[in-house]
């Protein structure tokens, strides 16, 4: 069932519950091919008269839809910023936060079945950044929504940002673009290959092909996700939760050779308790998806370069914001945005030991700027 096929006597769906649309056939970039595309998404907030409300948000690597709790019984994971009386505030603005393309929170990925009653898996098409934003432009299509008040997103989602400011710069009036790059790095690159490769190289994963298997490839799907922490967080925080410190009663001499199991080092274990948690809730086949879709962002291919590209979006105005520990996606990274935008000032540092994470863990630092910049009365929309 589409948005628009809802009968308007139904009552209108919470916010923070997932809802789905179809969006038709989809040709990717590289030329994969799907015969139809579902999308899911969470909304918040009641879109006003003339659609010049909505705020569109968008996910990490591993994230999903749920932004803010709404009526639901689950935080959200930027609840500090959306939500009734919030930066984002939900009884003013319209908030819609879609799942990527190859996710497994929702969207077609490669779990879903095809039209042979198999899983896509490994016949699932090589996807970018700008076949998410593609998709994401037929959903706003579907919701009646022809320009967003702001587009906002952190990582990933920062990079899927920039993306749709630069593809469709005319259904963009803000865009706000978190620790994130215009084009992924050697290094970048080189984190996430290690990943993939870990995933690509355990026994059970098949070529992609592992869902009517007994076993799915969580040991690599593991290493993927401590290679990944590690970026995540900085070598101060590291350094000062765990230093050198024993797991609780484990002791990591206690091997006499290499075929014994010795203890662990509290960070370690970390890494372990992390790997965990995302092999519990995610598909080894969708990390791959997602991570090479990073690899290959470049908002500037085929446009003449990152520079060409950003100038182009010359009516959407910008707001970037870095996080000082960030050694995944360095401050540099952001400035080269700023510096090449026609609306921007300045990248904005959000003061965090933590590393990358801190688009997260500390976003309601940039509350104030955002409320000036973005969401302050003058700037908000009037319509109702």
């Amino acid at each position: 069932m589409t948005i628009r096929e809802i009968d308007s006597q139904e009552q209108p769906t919470p916010d923070g519950h997932l809802q789905f649309v179809e969006v038709g056939d989809y040709t990717f970039e590289t030329g994969g091919y799907l015969p139809n595309v579902k999308l899911a998404f969470e909304t918040w907030g009641t879109l006003n008269a003339d659609a010049s409300n909505a705020v569109l948000l968008l996910h990490a690597l591993t994230g999903d839809t749920h932004v803010a709790r709404g009526e639901s019984a689950e935080p959200g994971w930027w609840d500090q910023l959306v939500g009734p009386g919030g930066i984002v505030d939900t009884d003013h603005y319209f908030v819609v936060a879609p799942n990527m393309i190859g996710s497994c929170y929702g969207s077609t990925g490669p779990a879903s079945i095809a039209p042979d009653g198999r899983p896509w898996g490994s016949r699932f098409p090589f996807t970018t950044i700008r076949d998410s934003v593609n998709l994401e432009l037929r959903l706003a299509e579907k919701l009646g929504i022809t320009r967003f008040h702001a587009v906002l997103g952190g990582s990933m989602g920062g990079a899927r940002a920039l993306e749709w400011a630069v593809t469709a710069p005319e259904k963009v009036n803000h865009c706000v673009v978190v620790a994130a790059c215009a084009k992924s790095t050697a290094e970048q690159i080189a984190f996430a290959q290690a990943q993939t490769a870990a995933i690509r190289l355990d026994p059970q994963y098949r070529s992609g092909d592992y869902y009517d298997a007994a076993s799915s490839p969580s040991a690599g799907l593991g290493i993927a996700r401590r290679i990944a922490h590690v970026t995540y967080r900085s070598e101060m925080e590291l350094e000062a939760r765990f230093s050198r410190q024993n797991q609780h009663e484990e002791n990591p001499f206690d091997g006499e050779t290499l075929a014994h199991t010795r203890g662990r080092y509290a960070v370690e274990s970390y890494l372990d308790h992390q790997a965990n948690k995302l092999v519990d809730r995610f598909d080894a086949n969708s990390y791959v998806v997602l991570t090479e879709a990073l690899m290959s962002h470049d908002v500037g291919r085929s446009r003449g370069g990152v520079e060409a590209a950003l100038t182009s979006a010359d009516n959407v105005h910008f707001m970037v914001a870095a996080v000082n520990s960030d050694r995944l996606y360095w401050p540099a990274q952001s400035d080269e945005i700023v510096n090449h935008v026609s609306h921007g000032d300045g990248v904005f540092i959000i003061d965090s030991p933590i590393g990358h994470d801190g688009f997260l863990t500390d976003i309601h630092q940039l509350g104030p700027v955002l409320n000036e910049q973005v969401f302050s009365a003058s700037k908000a929309p009037q319509g109702n």
